[in-house]
């Protein structure tokens, strides 16, 4: 049973999160029932595959990503400031202490993983903490525990389900497709047709799912900013921080986070590195001058009194 939180909830958010996760579901129920009826023992095949790999990241998510990152747990007398960032959110939210990590690197950026609460990890890079006031990273890490209190790792993790077995048979078809097998023609019946067929409904999955689970992420950042503004009552710090950050971030190579994204883990701000022009539609995280807005209408409300 998840462990309860102090961590604000958003009705609207929530709203548009669920009808994503239907559509996700009808496209999965979709893409498998049309890929059965093609060809019913790849669809075995795939899904052994993708399940195997999807609980791997379910279960070391927090593993990987420390070992992507080139993280490691600190403790208390290590790491004593950032500890006592933690212990006052843990404080605010009645939430349990995660494990605090910190990766060596200049990147500005803090990210959490694990699948629950109990094997929680929050890690922050030493670009972050040389560059933040406390009252800016306690907004951070407000931000990153609030998706450990949402269980984002295993929604994500369960929502990108579909495009990764779609991506592994769209893969492994074009490869094979590649080495001759779209001339093939067996028994009487056109091998290279049904292999191209599989490739064009699994290519057509994994864009679908590939943009809902994008559209489901930048939620769920948005969602966690709202709960850390809410629950450290300083919309502004966090603010701060992003616009600081994001600056930042931009005029380093981001190589380093962009190995560790495919783990599930939930960075601050996205790795979009110098010379970023794809559009915000997949993107995992907002544009800033959305989630600056939010911010803005939440201080704005905390004023009032509302």
């Amino acid at each position: 049973m998840a462990t309860r939180t102090r961590y604000a909830s958003d009705r609207g958010l929530t709203s548009r999160m669920l009808v994503t996760m239907f559509l996700l579901g009808l496209v999965y129920v979709v893409f498998v029932g049309a890929f059965f009826v093609i060809v019913p023992k790849w669809g075995v095949i795939a899904l052994v595959i993708a399940s195997l790999f999807l609980l791997a990241q379910y279960f070391f998510s927090d593993k990987l990503t420390l070992f992507a990152m080139h993280g490691r747990t600190v403790t208390a007398e290590e790491a004593p400031e950032l500890h006592g960032v933690i212990d006052r959110i843990c404080a605010m939210s009645d939430a349990p202490k995660p494990k605090v990590a910190i990766a060596d690197t200049d990147v500005p950026n803090a990210f959490a993983t694990g699948r629950n609460q109990k094997k929680a990890v929050v890690c922050v890079t030493t670009g972050l903490l040389r560059r933040l006031d406390p009252v800016e990273l306690e907004g951070v890490l407000a931000h990153e525990m609030a998706h450990v209190a949402h269980r984002d790792v295993a929604v994500m993790t369960i929502a990108s389900f579909l495009g990764v077995c779609a991506g592994l048979i769209t893969r492994f078809g074009l490869e094979w497709g590649l080495w001759g097998g779209f001339n093939r023609r067996d028994n009487d019946q056109n091998t290279g047709m049904i292999l191209l067929a599989v490739v064009a409904v699994s290519a057509v999955a994994y864009a679908i799912s590939f943009m809902l689970t994008r559209a489901l992420s930048r939620y769920r950042e948005l969602s966690a900013d709202r709960a850390a503004a809410l629950l450290t009552g300083r919309p502004s710090a966090l603010a701060s921080a992003l616009t600081k950050v994001t600056g930042e971030i931009a005029r380093i190579p981001t190589n380093d986070l962009r190995a560790a994204q495919p783990f599930n883990a939930f960075f601050f701000t996205p790795a979009f590195g110098k010379g970023f022009s794809i559009s915000n539609l997949f993107s995992t995280h907002p544009p800033l001058d959305k989630r600056l807005a939010q911010l803005q209408k939440i201080s704005d409300q905390l004023s009032r009194g509302v």
